[in-house]
């Protein structure tokens, strides 16, 4: 059942960096707001330990900078809902409908769904407990962590390559572990990695294991060929395998492309009116805090402009 109080003027589908930065435009706008969010608030970035590139802030926590965004929100007025399911969600039509799996309803004039992603894990003993411990998914924000220190790149394709190159500005040695005996990547970039000093390879091969207790102390590299599973000792891995979007549940109902990423304009909007999208779920090439927070301003003010003129209209 929906009332008057369950209707928003617009509703933020997660609360990443995207989806809490449109929180604070909207709602300091006066336009009321509510996020609902299905996880922890703050998305991935609070798996980063330490964020030491957001322009005007100094080295802080991911979870920090997400805690900071959070009562920013907050204070605007912003409400916020998590660990909530979302169980459906009719987009189309001047009214949008967001059921959540207990089976409350929420209305409102715009959507704008900022689901974030999760880079592809290789899912071995040990990732899970060591993520953020000496286990990375993104060369920009942790390569600074790992100066003079020997590291593993996993990875065979064009981020794999092109991170590991760059990674070499501050490790002292980066080994690229693949599965295959050749690299799915532009010549290119496969040249660009041969014929750097730094750089070894170890092909035909994954990783079986992480070790270490409060940090990666090692990993266990299986030979596809031979079955043969040896223990090396590594300061650092870097897994650079793919990335998934938060988009399933919208498959049929919004205009995504063959990455399951929603395609968006300039201004955010979808191919949905009144539905606008931000941050890692949209297409894009490169996914940063900045970046993500960049969406949610544009997918904020755009969606305030489209409610003021439903507004007028009535």
């Amino acid at each position: 059942m929906t009332s008057d109080n369950n209707h928003y003027d617009a509703i933020v589908i997660g609360a990443g960096p995207a989806g809490l930065t449109a929180g604070i435009y909207l709602s300091r706008a006066r336009v009321k707001t509510l996020i609902l969010n299905e996880g922890v608030v703050g998305g991935q970035m609070v798996l980063t330990h330490e964020i030491a590139n957001y322009p005007g802030v100094e080295s802080i926590s991911g979870y920090q900078l997400a805690n900071i965004m959070k009562k920013q929100a907050l204070s605007f007025g912003c409400e916020i809902k998590s660990n909530i399911k979302i169980g459906d969600m009719d987009m189309n039509g001047n009214i949008k409908k967001v059921v959540l799996s207990d089976g409350t309803q929420f209305t409102s004039d715009a959507i704008i769904i900022t689901t974030g992603g999760r880079s592809r894990t290789i899912g071995v003993p040990g990732e899970e407990k060591l993520k953020g411990h000496g286990i990375s998914y993104c060369a920009t924000c942790d390569g600074d962590f790992f100066t003079d220190k020997e590291i593993i790149v996993v990875g065979g394709g064009n981020s794999a390559l092109e991170e590991a190159v760059s990674l070499t500005k501050y490790a002292s040695k980066v080994t690229i572990v693949h599965q295959f005996n050749h690299f799915q990547a532009f010549e290119h970039a496969i040249l660009e990695a041969k014929n750097n000093p730094k750089i070894d390879f170890i092909m035909e091969s994954t990783i079986a294991g992480f070790n270490g207790d409060e940090r990666l102390e090692s990993v266990d590299i299986k030979n596809l060929k031979t079955g043969e599973v040896y223990n090396r000792k590594i300061d650092g891995t870097f897994v650079f395998i793919g990335y998934v979007p938060n988009t399933e549940f919208l498959k049929g109902k919004l205009d995504l492309n063959q990455w399951g990423e929603i395609v968006v304009k300039a201004d955010m909007s979808t191919s949905i009116d009144g539905v606008f999208a931000a941050g890692d779920s949209i297409t894009k090439r490169f996914r940063q805090v900045t970046t993500a927070v960049g969406d949610g301003t544009i997918a904020a003010l755009a969606a305030s402009s489209y409610i003021n003129e439903i507004k007028k209209s009535k």
